[in-house]
């Protein structure tokens, strides 16, 4: 089930994922984004560290990462993959979240964790795109959803 990370495709460091979604720290959950084929899909890596700022509270004892932020962090990777596949970078795209179908969370994520986030494109057709999220750790399967997104150009 695992997909390897091909150093030969194109990729998304930090400063080019700035350029294409709009998200910043503290609401930024991915590094990178791997793999990227356009209308295919691409892996987003969440390095997920003792740092962050939502351990605080879930749980000091036992820090967990939110299932509901790994979904995000999938989403943030399927902006990505969207902006990519419609070559708009520096365009001042809008990715809205529509729907998170069939979400299952199965293992905690904790620090010291390499989140995988694995999106495929499973129909990307004018504004609205759908991609299958499989979230990984090591070869285990942490989390899945099917991801719904529209997008827009936005006013500058």
């Amino acid at each position: 089930m695992r997909t390897e990370i091909d150093l030969s495709l194109p990729m998304a460091d930090l400063s080019m994922i700035k350029r294409m979604i709009p998200h910043r720290y503290p609401f930024l959950y991915i590094d990178k984004v791997m793999n990227l084929e356009k209308d295919k899909g691409g892996i987003g890596i969440k390095n997920v560290t003792c740092n962050e700022p939502f351990f605080q509270g879930h749980f000091p004892n036992q820090p967990i990462m939110p299932g509901v932020l790994v979904i995000e962090a999938m989403a943030q990777t399927a902006a990505v993959v969207v902006n990519h596949s419609l070559d708009m970078i520096d365009e001042n795209l809008g990715i809205y979240l529509l729907a998170v179908d069939n979400a299952r969370f199965r293992k905690m994520v904790v620090p010291g964790d390499v989140l995988e986030l694995h999106m495929t494109v499973l129909r990307g057709r004018g504004k609205y795109w759908k991609l299958d999220g499989k979230a990984m750790v090591g070869d285990e399967l942490v989390s899945e959803a099917v991801i719904t997104a529209l997008w827009e150009k936005l006013d500058s």
